[in-house]
Parts: C-alpha cells; sequence; structure tokens
C-alpha cells in the first residue's frame, strides 16, 4: 500500500477529507499493522467531484467485484456508505461516516493536521480514534485498543500534545 501516494493526490486535488482507522493511528506512533487507508470526505457535489477524479487517475475500482474491475461512482459516493475499492497505490476505503452517525464535520472537530513533507492532511487525533474503536467493537478493532491506550499514554507522558 502506498498510503502517502494517495494521501498526495488528495491533497493535490484539493480534496476535503480526515484521515481515520489504522493510517491515522500509525501516523500517530502506535505500533500496529494496517492494510489499508481509511477516509471520510467532505459529501458536498464539489469535493465528490474532485474526489471522483483522484479515483479515476488512481484507477480505482471495487474490491467486492475483482477481479472484475468496476469503477466506483459519483451516486456511491453521495450515499454517504462505505465504498471499499482496490486502487493503483493499494486499497482506499472511502467512508461516509463512522460510528454510524459521524460524518466530515462530525469528526473535523477531533482531528489534528498532520504533515507528510509539505503536505498538510487532517488526522483523526488518537483519543477520539480509541473511542470510535471501541464504539464499533468489532474483532479488529478491540485487538487494537490496548496498543492504541499505550500509544497515547506514552505520547502525554512524553509531553507531546493532544487536542
Amino acid at each position: 500500500m502506498d498510503a502517502e501516494r494517495i494521501l498526495r493526490d488528495l491533497t493535490k486535488a484539493e480534496v476535503e477529507f480526515v484521515v481515520v482507522g489504522g493510517v491515522a493511528a500509525v501516523l500517530q506512533g502506535a505500533p500496529i499493522t494496517t492494510f489499508d487507508l481509511d477516509i471520510v470526505p467532505a459529501l458536498d457535489s464539489g469535493n465528490r467531484g474532485r474526489l471522483m477524479t483522484v479515483l479515476d487517475s488512481l484507477d480505482a475500482c471495487y474490491r467486492e467485484a475483482l477481479p472484475e474491475r468496476i469503477a466506483p461512482s459519483a451516486s456511491d459516493l453521495a450515499a454517504g456508505g462505505h465504498v471499499v475499492m482496490m486502487t493503483g497505490a493499494g486499497p482506499l476505503d472511502v467512508l461516509g461516516q463512522v460510528a454510524g452517525e459521524l460524518g466530515y464535520e462530525g469528526l473535523l472537530p477531533r482531528c489534528r493536521p498532520m504533515y507528510l513533507d509539505e503536505i498538510e492532511i487532517w488526522v483523526l487525533d488518537l483519543a477520539a480514534l480509541i473511542e470510535l474503536k471501541e464504539q464499533m467493537g468489532d474483532d479488529t478493532d478491540l485487538a487494537q485498543l490496548p496498543v492504541l491506550r499505550r500509544t497515547l499514554e506514552e505520547r502525554g507522558n512524553r509531553g507531546e500534545p493532544y487536542p
């Protein structure tokens, strides 16, 4: 997975999104393994159009349909559900909302800016990520909680700020 390429392409295209899930945890120092990039984009029509342009450039297709290559549609993004794709840079999940109710606008206050070289991305802070994983409660989320809590605790002990 080349998450950095996907994040760069999204940022260059001025797509508004926040990073959630395993990549958000890894970017904040959690020693976990993740196999896909999860984002929650703003769902207004302009942002969906910019996102579709990036998905087209990444040759995105639905993972469930592989080996057939069925491209995602703008109407699927507008529906606000989970669009689970494979791209030329690896797996990408575009989530309309998380924990059943939190979309881009609801998550943004719980995010922090982070930088990959010269690009700024917004990442769900670790404390909020822990809360969401507790709420979602699937086996993978529950298994990661001790590591995420320990990472949050260690960052606090080193004086690294969290919003």
